[in-house]
């Protein structure tokens, strides 16, 4: 079958969902993807056929919009793919409805519902009339968490079409149990986060300030990217506390994992969430969590075993958490670590999330017989 994928971003596709594009292109699919041209979409090239379809991730602009629209009516009309799997909240929106305009069948994945529907408010009902239209016609529309599921389902969306996914699962085999550093003097805080409001970076890096001033024993590293919008505010705040040494901030890097297995402790913030992929690594390796008291959080952890939820928003509760963590002895930590690592293997292994795309792929294949 020719399978077309949609998509906001190249790197995200890439860590989190290159296996399921190795499986699909295994079994015999030809499989492209279509996103925004950017640096990373090399990394696709060697898996499936990239298209480039340029739009703003995070605009709201009406005819930019409408624009990425017809943009996808006329890649369906040139494709002519046999199914079409939509991922993020432009593709599963305007995607999905060229699909289903098209009488082209479509997998969506709603990988989280974003500050717009959860804000509440006319763009929220707007969207929400949007998502019920665009999703209809849907063979299957997954969740990545019962939250966001009875949520959509209670507003009349993808009430009889939906799948209930343990997020994008974990490679288990890229990211095994890693040894759990010695102590040497410093705990290592990371948050691996996009660096915007919504991903919690001001409550990260007040709670850093903080706790480096009652501690003088604990150090904090920052991975990600800065969204362009955030740069003005979050940058200057960044390099005073890396001048300071009270953070190491390494950029985007794509070998995260490295910087994980040093760290002690690994803190997720975020406002909201589908399902953390970056909770999902760091158990896998067997590290310690903090993370928001949200859907998309805390299914990724046993609250007490293998980490601690914190309420959002709220740089004292984080701080708190973190004072929580740091009382338990090295011993405590590393077997904190092992336990979010059995819990991963017992429930996110990434195979699961390939082999439900592959059955109903193979469903609509049948019925296409």
């Amino acid at each position: 079958m020719k399978i077309l994928i949609l998509t906001n971003y190249a790197n995200g596709l890439y860590l989190f969902r290159k296996e399921l594009l190795q499986a699909l292109t295994k079994d015999g699919h030809k499989v492209s993807v279509s996103l925004p041209p950017d640096e990373n979409e090399d990394k696709l090239k060697d898996l499936c056929e990239v298209i480039e379809t340029p739009f703003d991730r995070r605009g709201m602009n009406p005819f930019q919009d409408a624009k990425l629209f017809f943009s996808y009516l006329k890649l369906l009309r040139k494709q002519k793919p046999d199914v079409v799997l939509t991922y993020t909240i432009k593709p599963n929106l305007y995607g999905a409805l060229a699909c289903r305009i098209k009488k082209v069948p479509y997998l969506c994945n709603v990988t989280g519902l974003g500050t717009a529907i959860e804000g509440g408010g006319l763009l929220s009902k707007l969207l929400l009339i949007f998502y019920r239209i665009s999703m209809k016609g849907a063979q299957r529309v997954f969740f990545q968490n019962m939250r966001n599921r009875d949520f959509m389902n209670r507003n009349g969306i993808a009430v009889e079409n939906n799948v209930l996914l343990p997020g994008s699962g974990v490679n288990l085999t890229e990211h095994p149990l890693r040894e759990y550093p010695p102590q040497d003097k410093r705990i290592r805080f990371l948050a691996v986060i996009r660096i915007m409001k919504d991903k919690g970076i001001e409550e990260y890096l007040e709670a850093a300030r903080i706790m480096r001033s009652r501690h003088k024993n604990v150090k904090f590293y920052l991975v990600g990217e800065y969204e362009e919008e955030a740069r003005e505010h979050y940058e200057p705040q960044i390099e005073k506390l890396a001048e300071e040494k009270i953070i190491k901030y390494y950029g985007h890097i794509d070998n995260v994992e490295a910087v994980m297995a040093k760290s002690h402790v690994i803190v997720h913030p975020s406002y909201h969430e589908g399902l953390s992929n970056v909770l999902l690594e760091a158990a896998a390796c067997g590290r310690p969590v903090l993370a928001s008291d949200i859907s998309g959080c805390v299914e990724t952890f046993v609250e007490g075993e293998s980490g601690f939820a914190f309420a959002i928003k709220d740089t004292d509760a984080l701080v708190n958490a973190m004072e929580k963590v740091l009382a338990l002895s090295h011993e405590e930590r590393r077997q904190m670590g092992i336990a979010g690592r059995a819990w991963v293997e017992k429930n996110f292994d990434r195979n699961r999330i390939i082999e439900t795309y592959q059955n109903e792929i193979k469903e609509l294949k049948n019925k296409r017989r």
